[in-house]
């Protein structure tokens, strides 16, 4: 009757930490996701602001020489990331395709002018910089004109800086919810060893000696489940770019590595203190308060 009680007792506390691992890995994996969709906003917004072209258009007396001098002048400039000789042909050539038919033959002549399209840093991308960008190339006596859409730059950092406002506001929240669900997991496992706890009290074991085993598994408990939900997180990765190739140009390994380091310190963190602050709570108990 002992041996069937007892083993009895072992499966329920086993089936308790086997549902505590779970339950911690699944808000793990929330953490993570929201982790992985904040460094995607992050990488797309600078992936956006990086492909905004000011077209620099440059005089028609220019010699080509001279032109390809400003492009790699511009190439120097700490703002700029790209800059690309845009000759007359060439612009002809990608007017055609867009319009979808050969403008030069029902003109007559190509009127469009030579330019250089300047691709900026996404630190730099905004309508102030760009202006000041802007004023030093008109001094320049090959530049003729500077053009870009003042409105979409403006609108698209407006609209990117509110995504990332919201992406955050939503992880503090779930980081918030997720302490509180992993502590009131780990509290109810601990509370099915109040009696051992009690027990090992009562014949002299200091409150060390009572906790190390406990914190052991605690920190064990939240690295496994930091494991599982890394593991969760990067099968959902995998099938997102099988589903979606574009998002390659997005990823970005090392701040992949930094979000799964998270995961797992706060795996660890969050289970380890939860479970010290569980059995120093049943430490302090009487033994009567236990049957509460």
């Amino acid at each position: 009757m002992e041996e069937f009680e007892a083993s009895s007792a072992a499966k329920k506390t086993k089936t308790i930490y086997i549902s505590t691992v779970f339950g911690i890995a699944m808000v793990l994996l929330m953490v993570g996701l929201l982790g992985l969709i904040l460094v995607h906003a992050n990488r797309l917004s600078r992936y956006v602001k990086e492909n905004l072209v000011v077209n620099v258009y440059v005089d028609e007396t220019a010699r080509e020489t001279d032109v390809i001098q400003l492009q790699k002048q511009l190439e120097t400039n700490l703002q700029v990331k790209q800059a690309v000789y845009v000759t007359k042909e060439t612009a002809a050539r990608n007017l055609q395709k867009e319009l979808g038919e050969d403008f030069i033959k029902f003109l007559g002549v190509n009127p469009l002018s030579e330019s250089i399209d300047v691709y900026l840093k996404a630190d730099y991308a905004n309508n102030a910089n760009i202006e000041r960008f802007k004023a030093q190339l008109m001094k320049n006596p090959l530049v003729k004109e500077v053009r870009y859409q003042a409105n979409l730059v403006d609108k698209m950092n407006q609209n990117l800086g509110s995504i990332t406002l919201i992406i955050l506001a939503f992880a503090g929240i779930w980081v918030v919810v997720s302490v509180a669900l992993i502590n009131n997991t780990i509290r109810l496992a601990i509370y099915s060893q109040r009696f051992l706890i009690k027990s090992m009290q009562l014949v002299g074991a200091t409150k060390a000696f009572i906790r190390k085993p406990f914190l052991l598994y605690g920190i064990w408990h939240g690295l496994l489940g930091a494991l599982i939900a890394i593991i969760i997180l990067v099968g959902t990765l995998a099938l997102a770019i099988k589903q979606i190739p574009d998002l390659v140009i997005l990823q970005n390994y090392y701040e992949f590595g930094i979000v799964f380091l998270i995961v797992v310190g706060l795996g660890i963190l969050i289970s380890g203190l939860s479970t010290f602050l569980a059995v120093n709570r049943f430490l302090r108990l009487k033994i009567y308060q236990l049957y509460r």
